[in-house]
């Protein structure tokens, strides 16, 4: 084990407890393919399965795996019309299982999300029976202040290139709070608790994963 590894196994066990204090599941494994081991777990066969634009997920290999695995999957990228991208996007909000990842995630556990549609948001927030996130430790800061900078200056513009947005962000690489039609910047969701015990479930992995 190397001297980052160290740090990062002792930052992420009091990570851990943190989510736990906060009525979440909370898991710490060292590579792409224990969280892929983990997730499928967690998620019994026969689980309604969605997510928004998840990254984290995909670069473990999560999405690809659920699709080949017996699951019931709403996937808004197997569609073509917005009519139906949109009710499948809806469906999602009543599934057994969200997979996710977070924007950035402060020590304490308090968790920042950015979303344009808000359909991300909206299913962390309420909805799906549970919430499974992906998180990479290059996504763990300090502070809620330094995560909520991290949003907003780190993985929003870069998710607007991403998606080809016209933002100010995407050109100049930080937030300038902007009110653009494009706008990836419209809901930002603080989660701190989880009333429902353990229905949001994170997996961090000592990894770069994500934005």
């Amino acid at each position: 084990m190397n001297v980052r590894e160290m740090r990062n196994e002792v930052l992420a066990n009091r990570v851990v407890k943190n989510l736990e204090s906060r009525n979440m599941e909370a898991y710490f494994v060292k590579t792409k393919e224990e969280a892929l081991k983990k997730a499928l777990e967690l998620i019994p066969e026969g689980s309604s399965i969605s997510w928004g634009g998840t990254a984290s997920a995909k670069e473990i290999g999560l999405l690809d795996a659920v699709h080949e695995g017996n699951y019931e999957v709403y996937d808004r990228e197997e569609v073509q019309t917005p009519e139906l991208k949109n009710e499948i996007a809806h469906k999602a909000l009543d599934c057994d299982f969200f997979i996710g990842s977070t924007n950035a995630l402060a020590e304490n556990g308090v968790m920042v999300n950015i979303d344009g549609n808000a359909n991300r948001v909206a299913a962390f927030a309420f909805g799906p029976k549970n919430v499974l996130l992906i998180v990479g430790m290059n996504k763990v800061v300090k502070s809620e202040e330094d995560a909520m900078s991290r949003a907003r200056n780190e993985a929003a513009p870069i998710n607007a290139q991403r998606f080809g947005l016209d933002t100010p962000c995407s050109k100049n690489g930080m937030c300038y709070d902007c009110k653009s039609p494009d706008c990836i910047c419209c809901q930002i969701l603080i989660t701190r608790y989880s009333r429902a015990a353990k229905r949001i479930k994170v997996i961090l992995v000592d990894e770069n994963l994500g934005f």
